[in-house]
C-alpha cells in the first residue's frame, strides 16, 4: 500500500469515528434533555397537586371587616368574617386581669380531635418575610376551636404589624386535603383601638367575685360599715349591667343583744332595706327573695365586741339563668 492510499485510508477511519462519536453525543443530549423536561413536567404536576391539596379561606381586602361590640360593661367583642368558612372572635370580660380569649367560630365544626397550627404570616407585599410559628391549638370534636389570655394578644399584635394569623390542619372530612384559615389584618387597627377602649372600661371584678358576699352592720343600726357599703356598690354596678340575673337570696342576721323579738324585725327591715335598693336599680323585686333571721345562726361569740360584729351580717347569694 502507498503512502497516498493508506493516507486516504486512515481519513476515511478517523471520519467515520467522528460521525458516530458525533451521533452518539447527539443522542445522549437528546436524552438528557427528554429528562429534563419529564422531571420539570413532574414538578409543575406536583406543585399543581400540592395546591389543590390546600383549601384556603381568608378575606381579601375588598371583604376583611373588623367589628366592636359592646352591649354592657361586662363584656366586649372583636370580630372579624372568614368567608365561607365562620368567624373570629376576640373576647374581653369583666374581671380584675380583663383577660382575653380568642374563639374561631366554625360553621363546621370538627368531626374529629386534632390539632391546629397556628403562624403568623407576612402579608402578600412581604412576601420575603418567613412565617413564624405562635403556638397549636385543640380541635375538638363538635366544638370551636379556642385559645386563652397569652397567645389572643399575641395575636393581636401580630395583627397590629400588618400579619395574618394563620390556622393550618388536616381536613376531617377529606384526609387528601389540608385547611388554611387566616385572619386578614386589613381594616383592623380602627376597630383594634375601639376594643381596648371598650375592655378598659369593663369592670374590674365578674360575677364569681360578687354572686356571695357576706356584709356586716353597725351596732344596732341598718347602716352598713363603710367596707360592707362599698362592696354593696360594687353588687349594684353589676346588677346594672347583667340582665341574665335569676334570682337573689338576702339573709339578715343580728347579734345577741338588744333583745330577741327587736332584733328578729331588725333582721327583716335590713333585708328589706337592701332590697329596695337593688329594686331601685331596676331588678325584678319577684327575683329578690328576703329572709330575717335575727338571733339564729351565729357564727362567732357574742362576749365580745369582735364577736358581736361578725354575727351582725347580711348574706347575698346571686344565680344566673
Amino acid at each position: 500500500m502507498t503512502l497516498a492510499k493508506f493516507t486516504l485510508h486512515f481519513n476515511k477511519v478517523v471520519l467515520n469515528n467522528a460521525k458516530f462519536l458525533a451521533c452518539r453525543v447527539t443522542e445522549s443530549f437528546m436524552k438528557f434533555k427528554l429528562l429534563l423536561m419529564s422531571a420539570s413536567i413532574s414538578s409543575v404536576l406536583l406543585s399543581a397537586s400540592a395546591t389543590a391539596a390546600m383549601r384556603n379561606y381568608s378575606a381579601n381586602q375588598d371583604s376583611s371587616s373588623w367589628e366592636v361590640v359592646r352591649t354592657t360593661r361586662l363584656q366586649c367583642q372583636l370580630n372579624h368574617e372568614v368567608p365561607y368558612y365562620g368567624e373570629a372572635i376576640f373576647k374581653a370580660t369583666a374581671s380584675k386581669n380583663k383577660n382575653l380569649t380568642f374563639n374561631l367560630d366554625m360553621v363546621v365544626r370538627p368531626d374529629n380531635y386534632s390539632i391546629a397550627g397556628l403562624k403568623a404570616v407576612p402579608p402578600s407585599w412581604r412576601s420575603g418575610l418567613p412565617a413564624r410559628d405562635i403556638a397549636n391549638m385543640k380541635l375538638l370534636k363538635k366544638f370551636d376551636g379556642e385559645l386563652g389570655n397569652q397567645t389572643a394578644w399575641e395575636m393581636l399584635t401580630e395583627l397590629e404589624k400588618g400579619f395574618y394569623p394563620t390556622f393550618y390542619y388536616q381536613d376531617w372530612q377529606n384526609s387528601a386535603d389540608k385547611i388554611a384559615v387566616g385572619i386578614s389584618s386589613v381594616n383592623f387597627k380602627q376597630a383594634y383601638w375601639a376594643f381596648l377602649q371598650c375592655r378598659d372600661e369593663l369592670l374590674p371584678y365578674s360575677f364569681e367575685d360578687i354572686s356571695f358576699t357576706v356584709m356586716n352592720y353597725q351596732s344596732n343600726s341598718s347602716k352598713l360599715t363603710k367596707s360592707s357599703q362599698q362592696r354593696l356598690n360594687k353588687i349594684a354596678e353589676y346588677l346594672k349591667n347583667d340582665s341574665t340575673i335569676e334570682s337573689i337570696s338576702i339573709d339578715s342576721y343580728t347579734d345577741s343583744y338588744g333583745g330577741r323579738w327587736n332584733n328578729l324585725d331588725l333582721s327583716r327591715k335590713r333585708a328589706k332595706a337592701i332590697k329596695d335598693y337593688m329594686v331601685s336599680l331596676g331588678v325584678d323585686e319577684n327575683k329578690v327573695k328576703t329572709t330575717g333571721f335575727g338571733e339564729k345562726r351565729f357564727v362567732d361569740t357574742n362576749d365580745n365586741i369582735l364577736g358581736r360584729d361578725k354575727n351582725r351580717r347580711l348574706v347575698i347569694q346571686i344565680a344566673k339563668m
